[in-house]
């Protein structure tokens, strides 16, 4: 799976909002935390906005925040919003001793998507991701 740097910015932003204390954080001091372009910034909050994932609030007091708590919010959820749905490529062509290598691809991309499901943002924000435990 490729993440781009859209989708890095945006788990990265709401990871930071994750973290942060109730009320809105304004879009300045997310940039600045995260080391974000403001206005590539800027374009991600409204996408994820729009989506129904954050709240916003103008004024001098204005910013984002979480519409659901960080623990219902799943890494899965943002990749779908930025990146829309995977569409998996066609790896069914290939001939001959080669063809098992689409259930090779398929069972990685479906690897890839159970693991960002069950990652919520307030797993970021708490430090509590444990890759590979199976504890979880």
């Amino acid at each position: 799976m490729r993440i781009s740097a859209r989708t890095q910015y945006a788990l990265r932003a709401a990871a930071e909002l994750a973290a942060a204390p109730p009320g809105p954080m304004p879009a300045e001091k997310i940039a600045t935390a995260q080391g974000i372009p403001r206005k590539f910034l800027d374009n991600i909050l409204l996408q994820l906005r729009r989506a129904g994932l954050l709240h916003s609030q103008r004024g001098p007091d204005g910013g984002y925040w979480l519409a659901r708590p960080a623990g219902e919010i799943t890494l899965a959820d943002i990749v779908v919003i930025v990146e829309g749905v995977s569409e998996g490529g066609d790896h069914g062509g290939y001939p001959g001793v080669a063809s098992p290598l689409a259930e090779v691809w398929s069972a990685l991309r479906d690897h890839e998507e159970m693991m960002l499901a069950d990652i919520t943002l307030a797993d970021i924000a708490g430090a509590s991701v444990r890759l590979g435990d199976e504890s979880r």
